[in-house]
């Protein structure tokens, strides 16, 4: 496959015409070629070919032409041809989000930021919109997407279905049900790239790892819907435990509970935006009072072994990494968070008090000298544990945050992997480079997808 950057113009002629410039007609090796099929996205349509004396790459689409094939914009896009007798211009990208609140100038509510920089990187070299699952038209494989105007607006295009599709639905409840699952399978059966399928709960890579010898030398011990008998033998063996919801995030929910032999039984936990620390005589009684905090209903919950995590003046250090499919379709290491717990939190969420630093702010204060060495094995895992949760999933992935500790002997563990991952590590000055990298990555994968690359890429 030839691939090259074409500028993509239009006239008003209302047959279906192409023309190419010279240079890109000789590249394309269309001498002699009187039609040509026009592709976009899941869309073909043949086109009267003609050549215009003008040098560099162009494209000039007549209005007949653009209407059929519907191209959303001008300018900058890639133009792939197999020797053949088609060309197609793209890649054409959706990113699939949605929000509560809505408005002309943020479609997508507090996302529009995110979704504004990812489609002002790529507009130079793919045709990248985003879409609601309200945008799609099924019947007619179209979908009524939102582009970027030349001022940073909003516009609204109708285009043919995407080459593929990054699933950033912001929600568990916006992916629930038959709808969505339906949606989903519908692309991937018109065999559309859908990468990010869904939320996962705590206990699903757990279960997807349990055979995985590679990942499990890095998982804490962890047991779901554990009876209380199992959350006291396992206090018991380890000392400390967190106990989570499966289905949470930021921290909600989160219990630590730990056990010494001589002063009893404590658990910590977070209320009315303040920590929580409690001291039982007994192991039942920690259970009545968690029983009594949830109705009874403690079904849901998965409990994990707690590790005894690198520290800055006593408060525990743990990290988050942001890992991405590159345009090779190799995992990489796209940002690293070092989370500081705030005193007495349970967990390391800077909405409870934590504080965000550079892990090489973090390892530096800890190991010292051999902090660099540290964080390389850091890396090193985290690509592993990646591979290994893709190598178990059944479905398409590119993205993940993985919340990783170091032990004091400098073991890593994996606490949890997040299909979709929240952007704030990148909030922090020191991390901004690693943020745009991060928004590169996805692009790169969208190409490689998509198909649109280069042999020597490849």
């Amino acid at each position: 496959m030839s691939l090259t950057i074409c500028n993509v113009h239009f006239t008003q002629q209302p047959e279906r015409i192409v023309w190419f410039s010279s240079p890109l007609a000789k590249l394309l090796k269309l001498g002699g070629r009187k039609s040509v099929n026009v592709k976009l996205g899941k869309d073909i349509v043949p086109a009267t070919v003609r050549t215009i004396n003008r040098k560099g790459h162009h494209v000039y689409m007549s209005a007949g032409l653009r209407r059929s094939v519907r191209i959303p914009k001008s300018g900058n896009v890639y133009l792939a041809n197999d020797e053949g007798e088609e060309i197609q211009l793209g890649p054409l990208i959706g990113v699939l989000t949605d929000s509560n609140t809505r408005s002309s100038t943020a479609p997508f509510g507090d996302r529009t930021g995110f979704v504004r920089q990812l489609l002002q990187l790529g507009q130079k070299k793919a045709y990248f919109f985003a879409f609601t699952p309200r945008d799609i038209n099924w019947q007619q494989e179209t979908i009524h997407g939102w582009f970027l105007d030349g001022g940073g607006g909003w516009t609204r295009r109708v285009v043919p279905l995407p080459d593929v599709v990054y699933n950033r639905l912001p929600s568990r409840r916006a992916e629930v049900g038959t709808t969505m699952t339906s949606l989903r399978e519908r692309f991937v059966k018109k065999r559309i790239p859908f990468f990010n399928w869904s939320f996962f709960n705590k206990s699903d890579v757990y279960n997807l790892l349990d055979k995985d010898v590679e990942a499990l030398r890095h998982l804490p011990e962890s047991v779901n819907n554990p009876s209380p008998e199992k959350i006291k033998e396992l206090l018991e063996k380890h000392q400390f435990l967190y106990y989570k919801p499966t289905a949470g995030s930021l921290g909600i929910g989160i219990y630590r509970l730990t056990y010494h032999p001589r002063k009893g039984y404590f658990i910590r936990y977070r209320k009315n935006g303040g920590n929580v620390l409690l001291r039982f005589s007994n192991f039942n009684s920690l259970m009545k009072m968690l029983r009594t905090r949830h109705g009874g209903n403690l079904s849901s919950y998965v409990v994990q072994q707690g590790i005894r995590l690198i520290e800055i003046d006593s408060c525990p250090i743990d990290f988050r990494f942001h890992m991405h499919k590159d345009g090779r379709n190799e995992w990489v290491v796209a940002g690293i968070g070092a989370k500081k717990a705030g005193r007495g939190s349970v967990t390391t969420h800077i909405k409870n008090g934590g504080s965000l630093m550079t892990p090489e702010q973090a390892l530096s204060r800890t190991f010292g000298a051999k902090a660099e060495e540290v964080l390389k094995e850091a890396k090193q895992v985290a690509i592993k544990l990646s591979e290994a949760i893709e190598r178990n999933y059944p479905h398409q992935l590119g993205e993940l945050g993985l919340d990783i500790g170091i032990d004091r002997d400098k073991a890593v563990w994996m606490f949890e992997a997040n299909a979709k991952p929240g952007r704030s590590i990148f909030k922090h000055p020191a991390l901004k480079e690693q943020g745009r990298a991060s928004l590169e990555y996805i692009l790169d994968h969208c190409l490689y997808l998509s198909k649109f690359r280069r042999r020597d890429e490849s």
